[in-house]
């Protein structure tokens, strides 16, 4: 079993899917694309932070963007610790998903 909520699960995933490009702004913007759903700054830089002191991510502050006033941005990246902790994420839902289509099919005949 795995330690990760679904909203840390969700920004381990959208991370990943970012790559190079994975820091705050983009991740929430990803994340409202795929959910719908509209999460609050507050909502993904928390367990960001909590992700990285767990180890499934690492972060890396840039350089101040070269516009003036420009500010640097934490940039986060998966770590073994991370993908292994989504592997086996996936594996319990796969579990717990396995077979549920067809129960679904076979019950909407009666």
């Amino acid at each position: 079993m795995t330690d990760l909520s679904k909203q840390e699960e969700q920004i381990l995933l959208a991370v990943w899917r970012l790559g190079e490009d994975a820091y705050g702004v983009p991740v929430r913007q990803y994340l409202k694309e795929i959910t719908g759903k509209n999460i609050s700054i507050g909502g993904i830089y928390v367990p960001l932070d909590r992700l990285v002191r767990k180890g499934y991510l690492e972060a890396e502050q840039s350089d101040p963007r070269p516009e003036r006033g420009g500010m640097s941005r934490r940039y986060y990246r998966l770590t073994g610790e991370g993908m292994k902790v989504l592997k086996a994420s996936r594996e319990v839902h796969e579990k717990l998903w396995d077979g549920l289509e067809r129960i679904a099919l076979d019950s909407s005949r009666s």
